[in-house]
């Protein structure tokens, strides 16, 4: 029950007596005591004889007036103070992780989502918690999921196509990225309201590889349809400003819309063609969200975008 040289352990010391017993060493009186903790003389007696039991030894000498520790007493104090000391800074953490008060939140995200959804829901949440860290990374969705298995990730905005199969991971919906396409000024489709691939057979694309399967353009041959990549541009801006010169047409996904150029004109792609993304927020799976974690999701949840008509 006892550790080496007969001083009790943590372990063993009820950290109620522990501050019954240091509040007495304090006050010098078990009625002075009584009267700070608000209890009564006899317990507070009651609670220090149960602590002397549980030592082993006396650990107040008992005088005329008032107490005074023994030496075991002396002893105890010294490792009661640290123990209590301890005990209050964890509390204080707690307190202090529960309220957003201190921690992190790192959040990983592909690129279309940081174009607008994330970082609007990023600039929400450090207005309300000011205190947490937060630190943004980019990847792909297979990084992404890297990101959250090996913990270098707390929570994750990953787009999926609907026969895309996550594993190990929590996920929750926060909208469908639909996708437009993107005409260079005077282009003969740019009055449409909704296009169709037909409409397209015979554009040349601009695209992130030469190979569509590579790309965004990928969705498109499930239909059987081929389109004609004659330049290449990795970078959102260079697409857009090779759009914008008339060099061809790309696709532009709704998370991105707002933050295209004027100079260029988004006609929606119908959806009977190509299916939307779905965008998740996902968590590791079998672990409880923080407090940040939970305050994040619910500006993600506020932000998401519904489809522009």
């Amino acid at each position: 029950m006892f550790s080496m040289g007969g001083m009790p352990s943590t372990h063993d010391l009820s950290t109620a007596l522990l501050r019954v017993f240091a509040e007495a060493a304090r006050h010098g009186s078990f009625t002075a005591t009584a009267r700070a903790l608000d209890y009564t003389q006899s317990a507070v007696s009651r609670q220090v004889a149960a602590l002397e039991e549980e030592a082993g030894t006396a650990l107040f000498d008992r005088l005329p007036r008032g107490i005074r520790l023994t030496e075991p007493g002396h002893r105890l104090l010294a490792h009661a103070h640290v123990v209590l000391e301890r005990l209050d800074e964890a509390r204080r953490e707690l307190s202090d992780l529960r309220e957003l008060a201190t921690g992190r939140l790192r959040i990983g995200a592909f690129a279309t989502a940081d174009a607008a959804l994330v970082p609007h829901a990023i600039a929400a949440f450090r207005a309300s918690y000011p205190d947490i860290t937060v630190t943004l990374e980019e990847g792909y969705t297979t990084e992404l999921l890297a990101m959250l298995t090996a913990g270098e990730a707390d929570v994750a905005v990953l787009s999926a196509d609907e026969d895309q199969l996550l594993e190990g991971v929590d996920l929750r919906k926060l909208c469908d990225d639909f996708l437009y396409i993107a005409l260079p000024p005077g282009h003969r489709l740019a009055n449409r309201r909704q296009v169709r691939l037909a409409d397209l057979a015979n554009e040349e694309w601009i695209a992130g590889s030469s190979r569509p399967e590579d790309t965004l353009i990928r969705s498109c041959l499930r239909t059987g349809f081929r389109p004609r990549i004659g330049f290449v541009a990795k970078d959102w801006i260079a697409k857009q400003g090779c759009v914008a010169a008339g060099l061809g047409i790309t696709l532009i996904p709704s998370l991105a819309a707002d933050a295209v150029r004027s100079d260029i004109t988004l006609v929606a792609l119908d959806p009977q063609d190509i299916a939307p993304r779905q965008v998740f927020a996902a968590t590791r799976r079998g672990l409880a969200p923080t407090p940040a974690v939970q305050a994040f999701l619910a500006q993600l949840g506020t932000r998401s975008p519904t489809r522009s008509q």
